[in-house]
């Protein structure tokens, strides 16, 4: 998906063929997943229904509530399916504690990946500012499956790096979560920045992200 398209939209109803539609095959269900993921995102939980996936699907929600049994348990298949997206990330920021150079290098490396896999799914970022005003489980089920697996492997390289900066590194998780969510988050809705940069800018939107963080990781 290229930098310059507004806000992700939910890929547009399919015409349905003859007899009961099914999204058993994996491409399907995947299909089915990413649209799920993308009207929460732009929804939230409550507003969002599952007629509306399953319309932007093209297929039956009798059949969505057949695979998941109820919209909550579309939701968590939803996150589970980020987990999944995610954790080559999740691992290979950790490797990078026990990978060669100094402090600043290992989480710059770090940010550089996490910019990627923004870039490659940019509705993710949504999908959690969106979530993060859920309470009680759904907010558990975020913060267990997708918050700390991250948290856990990029704030020792945070922490290294603030020690050798000469900084609290009480500050490690605060520090991660004001890094991850400006990225995170200017890449999810930069349709909103199309009027304040140039064509080029918006073209180029991943260098001049990691550009930007690099340069208040280098300060």
């Amino acid at each position: 998906m290229t930098p310059d398209k507004a806000l992700s939209q939910a890929e547009p109803p399919r015409k349905r063929t003859r007899g009961r539609p099914t999204c058993d095959c994996t491409h399907g269900a995947d299909a089915l997943l990413l649209n799920a993921r993308r009207i929460f995102a732009q929804r939230g939980f409550y507003a969002s229904s599952v007629r509306q996936i399953a319309e932007a699907s093209g297929v039956d929600a009798a059949l969505i509530s057949h695979h998941f049994g109820s919209k909550e348990a579309l939701w968590v298949a939803v996150v589970d399916q980020i987990a999944a997206l995610t954790h080559a990330m999740v691992e290979e920021t950790h490797a990078l504690r026990d990978a060669p150079g100094d402090a600043s290098e290992r989480i710059e490396k770090a940010v550089r990946v996490f910019v990627e896999a923004v870039f490659d799914n940019p509705d993710v970022g949504m999908f959690f500012s969106t979530a993060a005003t859920e309470e009680g489980e759904r907010l558990d089920i975020i913060t267990q499956r997708l918050v700390r697996p991250y948290r856990d492997a990029m704030v020792p390289l945070v922490a290294d790096w603030l020690k050798a900066q000469n900084r609290p590194v009480s500050d490690a998780d605060v520090m991660f979560f004001m890094l991850t969510s400006a990225i995170s988050k200017t890449v999810s809705y930069r349709h909103m920045m199309g009027p304040f940069l140039p064509p080029e800018g918006m073209a180029d939107l991943k260098r001049t992200v990691l550009d930007c963080a690099m340069a208040l990781i280098r300060q």
